[in-house]
């Protein structure tokens, strides 16, 4: 008999082989019964980020791996690709005042300026083309997170669990936009995926431990660059090839791939 996984997110909730208990504020809010299952569990699936870090210290596996950790924080992202040599765009962190003053000079115009914690669909996301672009950026964001500005107007967003591709598309973005994003205009497109950008996507997977990612990537003057790590990431490309996330997660567990 195959033992039952236990997951308190929703993700695995069509999966047969998965109980998702859901989630409570307190541990003490579940029956006895399930804080027994937890108990005994080897693994958790999806146990959020409110207990996450309690599964990890009574020694369980936590599934998706670096997840949570990673989830829409820019400033850990950029410290792992770098760690880890993984081809990124140009990036610094300004963490004061003081050192915002270095910007132009490490950084010609134009570049780029993001919201390094919580932004996500490319709302913040910033094009900054003069000192008064700079200024205002600065004036609404502390720490600073500054990226080279690359001269493109597409990126693939490769979706993979257990560091293996489950789709991938281009998002091509809207005449007058520098940002791809489907939520701002950006088109999608199903033709010519290259292989070389999948399989560097999955060693990128593989190096960082991503268990469930949306990796965007870019070609940039012959090179594949990895711009940010999505875990939160958008169904319109799934959508678009016909394909159900929930489905192919649900797949991978009945194959015993995660």
């Amino acid at each position: 008999m195959t033992e039952k996984k236990i997951a308190l997110g929703k993700r695995l909730r069509h999966s047969p082989l998965v109980q998702s208990l859901g989630l409570h504020p307190n541990i003490e809010d579940y029956s006895e019964t399930e804080l027994e299952l937890l108990r005994s569990a080897g693994t958790i699936y999806y146990p959020t980020s409110l207990y996450e870090d309690v599964f990890l210290s009574l020694g369980k596996r936590v599934f998706p791996a670096n997840y949570y950790r990673y989830m829409g924080d820019k400033i850990k992202q950029t410290e792992l690709f770098t760690l880890l040599d993984i081809p990124h765009p140009h990036t610094r962190i300004y963490g004061s005042r003081q050192e915002t003053h270095q910007i132009p000079t490490d950084f010609p115009f134009p570049f780029i300026a993001k919201i390094p914690r919580g932004s996500s669909k490319g709302r913040g996301v910033f094009l900054i083309r003069t000192q008064r672009d700079l200024q205002s950026y600065l004036k609404r964001c502390s720490p600073a997170y500054i990226q080279e500005y690359l001269p493109i107007d597409r990126d693939l967003r490769i979706v993979l669990v257990g560091a293996k591709v489950v789709h991938a598309y281009w998002r091509i973005a809207r005449p007058g936009e520098f940002r791809t994003n489907v939520s701002l205009g950006g088109r999608i497109s199903l033709r010519d995926i290259p292989s070389t950008a999948l399989r560097l996507a999955e060693r990128v997977a593989r190096l960082c431990k991503f268990d469930e990612v949306g990796l965007d990537l870019c070609n940039c003057n012959g090179e594949y660059l990895v711009l940010e790590a999505n875990m939160v990431y958008g169904l319109k490309g799934f959508a678009a090839a016909g394909l159900d996330i929930y489905q192919l997660l649900s797949q991978r567990v009945s194959d015993g791939d995660i």
